[in-house]
């Protein structure tokens, strides 16, 4: 199910290409950064508020932060951004909903639909960009509709106009409590349920919810913001409405698993002396299960991992099979990792996605950047014959962490590589380039196209 907009327009955030340099070596220490998937959702529960809100451990270098900072200030918000201590300090009693231009309304994240509730907390009334971001596989919105979405603010009693360049959400005297139960898991009907449900009046039943540890994540936040909310087993939630804004509060944003997993996958197949801080283990049993089964023996303590070429037991990757579902498995985010790490493993690897299954764009992509015929992919099923040798090339950005992989494979290759629309993964990494260069990695990152197309 899915909904394109009535007249689309063209979302795009900045085109960048990314030089890379395989041959340089990579070591020392590299700290997890807040996880993209709980910041963004944090900030827009911030805006619930009119006491200030603080957040620490925030990847303030994110783009997706940017662009939500970019609109929100249009709607009324202050922040504070500190860059050096990754923290972010939100005033949000000015906001309201606004008469905006298209350009204005242009805004390239997935996330949109997180600002409706603060609008409409204060002024019965939201608009809202429609959602961007990355399409991962067939149909509109690359098959993550925003039908949910709608549903929402509808169960909580608003009415839904799909304007030509945003959409309005009106509620006058505000969201009313209901009954929302999903048709199918979702972790953004979920947290647009959770922040519309806090401010609304009365009682919400969430059925069928999607509980993360982002979602966690956010659920903390909220209670600490004052809101009433029972989670029943794993996809059952229920909030008391305040009918209200919010009070302020202070958070430490939750470490990223992803971004802890893309530092492991990348020493691993780098066979550097890594160092992982900040590792957020409780989140992460089942991916690091199947790396340990690939024959990855890591040194970790309490919050670290320590990667080096000894990890290795038997020298080589194990070949293996996995399937990406939901948490606490490996979730779809994860994917491309372990599409990496078949393509060193002595045999043949298969990769399954049950939540995405057309999400095989980047397969292509990658393919690019290795020797050889290794790769193939069908809907829901990767097959990767190990081991491959990767080689420098010209590849390009398909969605976020497909785009990672072509960066880890350029990474690995002997030889310069050019990652075009390299956008998409400074859209999921906090400092990615900085962060690189430190370990002693050549890149470089340039506004535009490449220019040699013809390469």
């Amino acid at each position: 199910m899915g909904y394109s907009r009535p007249q689309a327009l063209n979302f795009r955030g900045v085109q960048v290409y990314a030089l890379i340099d395989g041959r340089a070596s990579l070591s020392g220490r590299v700290r997890v950064s807040g996880a993209k998937n709980s910041a963004t959702r944090l900030l827009a529960a911030a805006l619930l508020s009119d006491e200030r809100v603080e957040l620490s451990n925030f990847p303030t270098h994110l783009v997706d932060v940017g662009h939500k900072i970019a609109f929100s200030r249009r709607t009324g918000a202050d922040f504070e951004v500190d860059h050096e201590a990754q923290t972010l300090s939100v005033d949000a009693s000015q906001v309201a909903s606004q008469e905006l231009t298209r350009d204005e309304f242009d805004v390239p994240i997935r996330t949109t639909y997180l600002l409706a509730a603060a609008q409409v907390a204060r002024s019965g009334s939201a608009r809202i960009p429609y959602p961007g971001g990355c399409a991962i596989g067939g149909g509109p919105a690359g098959g993550r509709g925003y039908d949910l979405h709608l549903m929402v603010w509808r169960d909580l009693g608003a009415t839904v106009v799909e304007r030509f360049d945003h959409i309005e959400v009106t509620a006058p005297g505000g969201f009313t409590g209901g009954t929302i139960s999903f048709p199918i898991t979702t972790v953004g009907g979920t947290e647009n349920a959770l922040l519309c449900a806090s401010i609304a009046k009365g009682r919400t039943e969430v059925y069928n919810a999607y509980i993360t540890p982002e979602v966690h994540d956010l659920i903390e936040m909220l209670r600490r913001m004052g809101a009433d909310i029972s989670v029943y087993g794993t996809s059952h939630i229920v909030v008391e409405g305040r009918g209200a804004t919010l009070a302020g509060a202070h958070m430490d944003v939750m470490p990223d698993r992803i971004e802890a997993l893309t530092w492991i996958v990348l020493a691993t197949l780098k066979q550097s002396d890594l160092t992982i801080e900040g590792v957020p283990f409780d989140s992460m049993k089942v991916p690091l299960l199947h790396i340990e089964q690939a024959g990855i023996d890591l040194f970790r303590n309490s919050t670290a991992v320590h990667v080096t070429p000894e990890c290795l037991t038997s020298g080589q990757v194990q070949p293996f099979e996995l399937a990406c579902g939901a948490h606490p498995g490996v979730i779809s985010d994860m994917q491309a990792f372990y599409v990496l790490l078949g393509l060193v493993g002595a045999g043949t690897s298969r990769v399954y996605d049950y939540r995405y299954p057309d999400r095989i764009a980047f397969v292509r992509e990658l393919a690019k950047l290795v020797d050889g015929d290794h790769l193939s992919a069908e809907s829901g099923k990767i097959t990767i014959h190990g081991p491959a040798r990767m080689s420098p090339g010209i590849a390009n950005s398909t969605d976020l962490r497909g785009s990672m992989a072509v960066v880890i494979a350029a990474l690995c290759a002997d030889g310069e590589s050019v990652i075009q629309n390299v956008h998409m993964a400074l859209r999921g990494y906090n400092d990615l380039e900085g962060k690189l260069r430190q370990l002693g990695a050549s890149i470089d990152v340039h506004e535009g196209d490449f220019p040699d197309r013809d390469a």
